[in-house]
């Protein structure tokens, strides 16, 4: 197929290039965000702007080592509990052949045909219809899907998902993602640390002379420019993880099973369904897909547009799309529901018709 051509070495060797210059890159807007804190900090005791960033750029070494020993710190965290640390944020647990036999057979038949070694598999107990590949060693790969997703597919239509996210795996995607998840997460937080942070250098605002206000107040804005810049970088990596990285999965989910229309399907059913509760965008990057963040702006492409390259690329065959369910119209009240409504009793022989001459006796009216 036409995006085989693209390569798949080529990108593996991309992704790691990514992957390392995502860690090189790190330190440097970590020190950029420490030097904006101590620019923070100091800038209520600086006489002149000169010498606030002197000040600033002499203490910066010693924060910017503390932030680094604090960064390692969570990059082993994040290196070694990353699969635990998913499967909290998104209800994951892991699953045996025995509690799940289509899905588990589906995807020990998908690695075997490749000669891949099987990942851990994972289910979330949700109607959303969804999946993604998590890990940053190959000890660490894993699959997950949800219940809806698998409730709703057909065994073409999961075995599609499944060679998807085998093809995030294969691909190295799923570590670029953790690793550009932590390294986004931290600058992001100590980002709005900083612009939330501000405050603090007017609470000795009394202890200041008149004098060096204007200083003071020039450097706050210095810190909140280096601190924008950073976020705006840390914003620019999360988009610089390619969204062709999903049609490139979806290529090679065709590619495994050799049938593009059973993605196609599955794409269709999973549209509009796909949200799952409160998760973090870093984490909302390795799904499937992410209603939320597709787009221009997203870390996702259109599901039409990956529908449109499976059908000029691949082959396929795009049924459009699926009808919505028919509302369910109300059941119609009861009449034992209608207050207005008072059931017939029945009445004893011997007992009087208040309407009748006698009893048990026809209403005037009514005889004949």
């Amino acid at each position: 197929m036409a995006l085989g051509a693209v390569g798949l070495r080529t990108w593996q060797w991309n992704n790691k290039l990514k992957s390392l210059l995502l860690l090189a890159g790190f330190p440097v807007l970590l020190y950029l965000l420490s030097f904006a804190i101590v620019l923070l900090v100091g800038a209520g005791g600086a006489d002149t702007v000169a010498g606030g960033l002197r000040d600033a750029w002499a203490a910066t070494p010693g924060l910017f080592a503390f932030a680094c020993i604090v960064a390692a710190i969570w990059f082993t965290i994040a290196a070694l509990g990353n699969r635990w640390i998913v499967d909290r944020i998104t209800g994951g647990r892991e699953v045996t052949r025995k509690e799940e036999p289509r899905l588990w057979n589906l995807l020990e038949n998908l690695c075997i045909s490749r000669g891949l070694p099987m990942p851990r598999l994972g289910i979330i107990e949700t109607d959303a219809r969804n999946a993604f590949a998590s890990g940053l060693f190959p000890k660490q790969y894993a699959v997950t899907v949800t219940r809806g997703l698998m409730e709703s597919l057909t065994d073409a239509e999961l075995e599609a998902v499944l060679a998807h996210e085998l093809t995030h795996i294969r691909n190295e995607d799923v570590r670029l993602l953790v690793i550009a998840g932590v390294v986004v997460g931290i600058i992001s937080l100590v980002g709005e640390l900083v612009m939330r942070g501000r405050w603090f250098v007017f609470r000795g605002g009394g202890r200041r002379s008149r004098g060096n206000q204007g200083a003071a107040g020039a450097l706050v804005l210095i810190a909140i420019a280096i601190a924008v810049l950073v976020y705006g970088l840390a914003f620019v990596l999360r988009l610089a993880i390619s969204r062709n990285r999903e049609f490139l999965a979806d290529a090679g989910a065709a590619e495994l099973t050799r049938n593009p229309d059973a993605m196609i399907g599955a794409l269709r059913k999973i549209a509009g369904h796909s949200t799952i509760g409160d998760v973090p965008a870093q984490v909302r990057a390795m799904f499937l897909d992410d209603a939320q963040a597709s787009g221009w702006w997203g870390t996702h492409p259109p599901l039409e547009a990956r529908i449109a390259a499976l059908v000029r690329h691949a082959g396929g065959r795009d049924p459009g799309p699926l009808p919505e369910p028919a509302a369910t119209p109300p059941p119609a009240p009861s009449q034992d529901a209608n207050p207005w409504h008072q059931a017939e009793a029945p009445q004893d022989a011997g007992q009087a018709n208040p309407w009748a001459g006698q009893a048990g006796e026809l209403p005037w009216w009514r005889r004949r």
